[in-house]
């Protein structure tokens, strides 16, 4: 009889969880707490999404601001059909995946947009410099003979060979001086403490604002009109080297620092010295560093003008010697030739800024070469 009884009531004698396994469908799904939230990820409904954003605000765009509104012009419609774009692709996103996605991949989208528009204005100012000056580029002569001729108009006359001579020496002496300077200042400041380091580290960061006309006429006064030294490349290279000195020696500072405090001190409790630890570990690590600190040492000082006008003169006559005589470089080169009627001059100027260019990519692979060599073994 209680087996009976037992199996007449079994359905009264279930569990209450089983009772409620069944969802009621007027309540909202819940998502499980364990599951991971997939932010980043994008398939590929996300990258139709965007692409049929960008289609659509294009669409829009294209017809309400040539169709309807009384606009034009190329910057106001790229800037609307950004705009557009991204109040398109929110709505999109926030229907599919919620808030926090949205939040991510607007942020993304303007990020990437910033990034596309500095990469097409370098693209777009390096484009056009060689464009302009590509009648200039073809002739040989453009890079053997200097600007010691009669007829300016005439592009298969005279060149810039003077002023690639004297960039080149006027960069070479600087980046003599200043390198090994910047690189023993930036090591005194990153492993010396105290209140010395703290007062150099002032002036260095004061001297990267120090305006380039300041620094020409500090070598001017104190070389050249106090001391009675000669115009020239070296006089030049000197005001140059005083824009480089704290720039490279603030960056390569920062190289430092981020050289892991645990290989000093492994250097250090190996028995070697601080010297010995600043030779061997600290500088070979931070190599790629300091490489980047040349770089912009170089940048900051090879597109100067007024130093070089100040210090070494202008001349269009070849003069191979830094040490004495007048000598001019590509940037007064492009601006004494920019400002000239003829539009050869012109020419000869965009063509110079193209070889300008050529130079700081060729320093800077080289740069890049001797920072990631790796040299033999090491005993």
């Amino acid at each position: 009889m209680t087996t009976v009884a037992t199996k007449e009531t079994g359905a009264d004698t279930e569990p209450p969880e089983a009772q409620a396994t069944e969802p009621d469908p007027d309540e909202p799904a819940v998502e499980e707490a364990d599951a991971p939230r997939r932010i980043r990820s994008a398939d590929a409904d996300d990258r139709i999404a965007q692409v049929g954003s960008a289609a659509g605000s294009l669409g829009l765009v294209w017809i309400l601001y040539h169709r309807v509104l009384p606009t034009e012009g190329l910057l106001g419609f790229v800037l609307c059909w950004w705009i557009a774009f991204l109040l398109l692709y929110a709505l999109v996103t926030v229907q599919r995946h919620g808030r926090v996605v949205l939040v991510d991949r607007i942020a993304a989208a303007v990020v990437r947009s910033a990034a596309v528009v500095v990469a097409a204005a370098l693209v777009t100012v390096i484009a056009y410099t060689f464009w302009r000056g590509g009648e200039a580029l073809v002739h040989a002569n453009f890079y053997t003979e200097d600007l010691v001729f009669d007829d300016s108009t005439d592009l298969s006359q005279g060149g810039i060979r003077h002023a690639i001579v004297g960039t080149l020496e006027m960069m070479g002496l600087s980046i003599a001086f200043t390198l090994p300077l910047g690189v023993a200042c930036a090591v005194f400041l990153s492993e010396v403490r105290g209140r010395l380091s703290r007062i150099v580290r002032t002036i260095v960061e004061a001297m990267t604002a120090l305006p380039s006309i300041a620094a020409g006429l500090f070598i001017l006064v104190a070389l050249i009109l106090a001391l009675g030294v000669e115009q020239s490349g070296l006089a030049a290279s000197l005001a140059l080297s005083v824009m480089m000195l704290p720039i490279i020696t603030r960056a390569a500072d920062v190289g430092l620092r981020l050289v892991p405090g645990g290989l000093r001190e492994a250097s250090l409790a190996l028995g070697a010295s601080q010297w010995r630890t600043v030779w061997h570990v600290v500088l070979p690590t931070a190599r790629p560093a300091l490489a980047t600190a040349l770089i912009i040492g170089v940048a900051r000082g090879v597109g100067e003008t007024s130093p070089v006008v100040l210090t070494a003169g202008y001349t269009n006559f070849l003069n191979a010697n830094p040490l004495s005589g007048w000598q001019t470089s590509l940037p007064p080169f492009i601006y004494n030739n920019a400002r000239l009627p003829e539009e050869e001059m012109v020419v000869r100027a965009f063509g110079a800024a193209s070889v300008l260019l050529t130079i700081v990519l060729i320093l800077f692979v080289i740069s890049r070469i001797i920072a990631t060599h790796r040299g033999g073994r090491r005993s």
